[in-house]
């Protein structure tokens, strides 16, 4: 795998060159040629992405004790090419003084000026679109803890309904054992005094007879 990323490495070393050539002689040129350079340095900088897309994923397949060499490289890659673009930028509103005074003559100074409030513009765009990445990213990391959150509280219900249910049935179980034992405390009870009675008149009906046995003698 470290064999395509150092293969994927030269390619990448190769078109940054040229797009950095490129980028310096556009301030040179104006009109059509201009044109078709700026297109062609567009085109190499969109293969420069693709080279990096490449590279990042064949760092992902290298083991993981060796990783962080090509993590570190590829990270300098990174940052190279935010340069290269920033400088295409700067490069196609910019003009070499020989082609300003061919093409605005004595508004050359004028020219300088507006280019320099076009370029302050154009970083303070960028400035702009970072924070308004910076806070997008916030708020799709805040919307995910808030999913999470809501997930957790879902999963807390349930469980809680659950043990409500348990309690519920627990509750109805000793209702039902408990007029289980009622009745057969009761029962007891009957039977007990069922006993006494039938004993007190046991005991009676022999002293009845023993009575009526003595007085027959």
């Amino acid at each position: 795998m470290s064999s395509d990323f150092e293969a994927y490495e030269q390619d990448f070393g190769t078109v940054t060159a040229e797009v950095t050539n490129k980028i310096g002689r556009i301030p040179k040129l104006s009109g059509e040629e201009k044109t078709q350079l700026v297109l062609n340095v567009d085109k190499q900088l969109e293969e420069v992405r693709e080279l990096l897309e490449q590279m990042d994923l064949e760092v992902r397949e290298i083991p993981v004790q060796s990783r962080a060499m090509y993590n570190s490289r590829l990270k300098s890659y990174k940052q190279e090419v935010e340069k290269l673009e920033k400088d295409f930028k700067r490069s196609r509103i910019a003009y070499s003084d020989e082609v300003r005074n061919e093409l605005l003559g004595d508004d050359a100074s004028s020219s300088e000026s507006q280019r320099a409030h076009l370029l302050d513009n154009t970083e303070r765009l960028e400035r702009s679109s970072r924070r308004l990445e910076a806070g997008y990213q916030i708020a799709v990391e805040t919307e995910q803890v808030g999913q999470e959150i809501l997930s957790n509280l879902h999963t807390d219900r349930e469980k809680i309904q659950r043990a409500r249910e348990r309690l519920r049935e627990t509750d109805a179980n000793l209702g039902k054992s408990s007029r289980i034992l009622t009745g057969m405390l009761r029962r007891i009870i009957q039977n007990r005094v069922l006993l006494f009675v039938l004993g007190a008149f046991i005991v009676l009906t022999i002293i009845l007879a023993i009575y009526f046995n003595l007085r027959g003698h």
